[in-house]
């Protein structure tokens, strides 16, 4: 369960860069600031609950790399982030840290 638990908290943690970014240019900014603030909060506390198993290290490490893969992914699809080569071999690169850092637990 602690790795479903590792698996939302970096779902959420997409959440907050998505909300401030939102925030910037919208008419409804301070509801994408709470959106932010609630996808924060509720990150930290599925990493707290994956962290009762998972050692800190391998927890962090899975939880920022997943979060920056999905946050590279929603900038594109949503906002038009630059696509070339070397930003998807940097993304490649930290999915296999990640793989490595799930087998090696």
């Amino acid at each position: 369960m602690s790795w479903f638990y590792l698996f939302i908290a970096a779902i959420f943690e997409t959440g907050w860069p998505v909300g401030l970014k939102l925030a910037q240019d919208s008419d409804y900014k301070f509801w994408w600031i709470i959106f932010a603030i609630l996808t924060m909060a509720l990150s930290g506390y599925f990493l707290y609950l994956a962290q009762k198993q998972i050692p800190i290290g391998t927890a962090y490490a899975v939880w920022t790399g997943i979060g920056t893969i999905g946050t590279f992914l929603i900038g594109i699809t949503m906002f038009n982030d630059a696509i070339n080569v070397s930003r998807f071999v940097g993304v490649f690169l930290i999915l296999a840290g990640v793989i490595i850092f799930k087998l090696s637990y």
